[in-house]
């Protein structure tokens, strides 16, 4: 993975950090990949107000596979997801990340857009950690791309935005992303009972985690040396 914004390339390690973090927001914005996977080339790179149009077409094509695993928000799913809605999710992600509490990415396959991934919830100081979320269009599901997406934002949260933790919470039900996470190494930490409200109702979520200390190579080191992917 290449170095972004100034910062260093290589594996997290016991130098963490590497060089003293600058900025409001350390690791944001940046292009990240790619890693050759199942399904094609995978990189992330920054949103844009134009994806508005794809990113629309993809959500609402989507609703039955995404909408059981999100969050509840208000109004009908035909209208938090059209392009005009985009315009104000790009607007608040953009934002969020210009404050440095959060790392948004569009995950994009062979260049086209094919999902997000979010860095969210950063703090900073003694705690240094953050929460990871992601979602993929359902015509690349099981092709490696949550997988490699995720290795290469982790990496760089362990790197170029110089964080120590990071965690996700899923629900025991969503298969394929427990799978995700059991592939990167994320170890199960506990279950937070009615943790988020979901599909309209509070669910329970297992809480899952990873540190520096636990992948001194990186992910995407990791996943290549299993065979689960390529660098390009």
């Amino acid at each position: 993975m290449p170095a972004e914004l100034g910062l260093p390339a290589g594996p997290p390690g016991a130098g963490w950090p590497a060089r003293e973090l600058v900025g409001r927001h350390p690791g944001w914005p940046a292009r990240l990949g790619p890693l050759v996977a199942p399904a094609g080339l995978v990189a992330l790179r920054p949103p844009k107000l134009f994806d508005a149009a794809v990113w629309s077409r993809i959500r609402l094509r989507d609703q039955s596979y995404l909408e059981n695993w999100e969050p509840t928000a208000p109004g009908p799913w035909d209208e938090r997801n059209t392009p005009l809605a985009w315009l104000s999710q790009w607007w608040v992600v953009r934002a969020s990340a210009r404050r440095g509490q959060s790392l948004p990415f569009i995950i994009t396959v062979d260049d086209e857009l094919a999902g997000q991934i979010t860095i969210g919830n950063v703090v900073r100081g003694s705690l240094c950690s953050a929460w990871i979320g992601y979602w993929v269009a359902s015509h690349i599901v099981n092709g490696g791309v949550a997988t490699a997406a995720a290795a290469l934002l982790v990496d760089h949260c362990f790197t170029g935005a110089g964080l120590h933790r990071v965690e996700a919470t899923v629900r025991p039900e969503n298969v394929a992303s427990r799978r995700v996470l059991a592939k990167l190494g994320f170890r199960e930490e506990g279950l937070l009972r009615r943790y988020l409200d979901v599909a309209g109702a509070w669910r329970d979520h297992v809480c899952l985690a990873l540190t520096v200390e636990d992948v001194p190579n990186g992910l995407a080191h990791r996943l290549v040396t299993e065979g689960r992917a390529k660098f390009d």
